[in-house]
C-alpha cells in the first residue's frame, strides 16, 4: 500500500485559497502568492505536485450553463456494451457538444444505462439533436438511451478544507 501524502501548512494555505476559484485576473497565481507571501512559482510548483499526487485532480473553468443561456441541460444516459463502453465513451467524450461523459454501474433490471454523457442546450429540441448525433456515432451498440433533464443546479465544488 502506498504511503499517504502528507500536506504541509503550505499546501493547506494554497488549498484553501484556491478551493472557491482562482481570481479571475491574467496571473491569478501571482494574485494568490502575494496574499500568502510566496513566489508565484513557488504557487505553481507546489500546484503542479498536488495535481502530480493526485490532491487536486484538476483545474478548470465550471460554467454556470443557466447564465449562458443553456437552459435546456440534459444528461444522455446510454445501454451500450460493457465491452464497449471505454471505446465508446472516448468517443462521445471527445464530442463538442459533450461537457463531460463517464461509465456508470448498470441497476438491472430498473436501470440498464452504464454511458453517461452531458449536454447542453437552449431548448430541449437542441438537446434532443445533439442526442441523435450520439446515437448516430454509437451506431448498433446503443442498444436503449434516455435523456434526464436538470431541474436545477446542483453543488459544483469539492472537497473545502476549513480555516
Amino acid at each position: 500500500m502506498d504511503d499517504p501524502i502528507l500536506l504541509d501548512e503550505t499546501d493547506r494555505r494554497i488549498i484553501r485559497a484556491t478551493q472557491s476559484g482562482l481570481p479571475l485576473v491574467p496571473r491569478p497565481y501571482h494574485v494568490i502568492a502575494e496574499k500568502l507571501g510566496l513566489t508565484a512559482d513557488e504557487v505553481m510548483a507546489r500546484i503542479e505536485d498536488l495535481i502530480e499526487f493526485g490532491i487536486i485532480r484538476r483545474i478548470g473553468a465550471v460554467p454556470n450553463h443557466y447564465k449562458l443561456g443553456y437552459t435546456a441541460n440534459g444528461m444522455t444516459v446510454w445501454d451500450v456494451p460493457d465491452e464497449q463502453v471505454d471505446v465508446l465513451g472516448k468517443r462521445i467524450g471527445a464530442l463538442d457538444c459533450v461537457s463531460h461523459c463517464y461509465h456508470r454501474p448498470r441497476y438491472l433490471p430498473q436501470w440498464p444505462y452504464n454511458l453517461f454523457a452531458m449536454v447542453h442546450g437552449r431548448s430541449r429540441e437542441e438537446v434532443e439533436a445533439k442526442a441523435n448525433t450520439i446515437a448516430g456515432l454509437l451506431g448498433e451498440h446503443n442498444r436503449a438511451h434516455t435523456i434526464l433533464y436538470s431541474t436545477r443546479i446542483l453543488k459544483k465544488t469539492g472537497l473545502r478544507i476549513g480555516d
